[in-house]
């Protein structure tokens, strides 16, 4: 009963980040409309429900920031070493971004993401390599507790 309530809830989670990430779609957001001080200049007025075209929530005490991704402008361009990840090297950095997030905060010249790649392909195969390191985590653990 555990594993079919966690699958309907990672599944739900993961169509709602999917299809609030496809291109040219963007979060709508109810906030109210302030009046400006005096002396200042006025706020661009918006209707409740309305999105606010800065992407921002703001929740009491908290700001925050929702922007869709943006288009890479070095998709299919060549990196200093003359070549565009693809597929292959998309599965690898998918299954070492655990490793290379903790590189990246010590290093901030480490990035997790090849910029340099050829889209879609290098996309899946980042997803693909987090999948396997996943699976394969899982299926360790399992093996330990027999």
């Amino acid at each position: 009963m555990k594993n079919k309530l966690f699958f309907f809830v990672f599944m739900a989670g993961l169509l709602v980040m999917v299809t609030a990430c496809a291109p040219g779609t963007f979060p709508q957001v109810n906030t109210p409309v302030s009046t400006p001080r005096p002396g200042s200049t006025p706020a661009p007025t918006t209707r409740a429900g309305t999105p606010v075209p800065d992407g921002q929530i703001t929740v009491p005490g908290v700001t925050i920031q929702i922007y869709n991704p943006g288009p890479n402008p070095l998709m299919n361009t060549t990196d200093a070493h003359g070549s565009v990840a693809g597929i292959l090297l998309g599965i690898w950095h998918g299954f070492i971004s655990p490793v290379t997030l903790v590189v990246s905060f010590m290093n901030p010249a480490v990035q997790m993401y090849e910029v340099h790649n050829d889209g879609s392909q290098y996309n899946l195969g980042f997803f693909l390599g987090i999948v396997i390191l996943f699976v394969i985590l899982s299926i360790l653990n399992g093996s330990r507790r027999r």
